[in-house]
């Protein structure tokens, strides 16, 4: 079966303590949902129009359970927390047999 990721990268961080806060939160509901986090911040090099800014990529053993932690009540908590303090493209993906 195909693994799942949550693919996330900021274009704008406008308050670092919502995003803090959300980080809070969110780090345990993912962990409950059984992602692994493989890349959270750390050095980009973009090419073409991407943004070199924060990028964070999470695995989850299916697709299926990548789009149910994200919709478990845990981690909309931690949506709320973030609420308007970044700019983001937030993607859930299937992986490659």
């Amino acid at each position: 079966m195909p693994k799942g990721y949550w693919v996330s990268v900021y274009r704008t961080i406008s308050d670092p303590d919502k995003l803090a806060a959300y980080n809070k939160l969110a780090a345990p509901a993912v962990k409950a949902g059984g992602g692994r986090t493989f890349v959270r911040g750390g050095r980009v090099v973009a090419h073409d129009a991407g943004i070199a800014e924060r990028t964070v990529l999470i695995e989850f053993d299916s697709f299926e359970r990548a789009v149910a932690a994200h919709d478990s009540a845990a981690y909309q908590d931690a949506l709320v927390a973030l609420s308007d303090g970044v700019e983001r493209d937030f993607r859930i993906v299937e992986g490659i047999d």
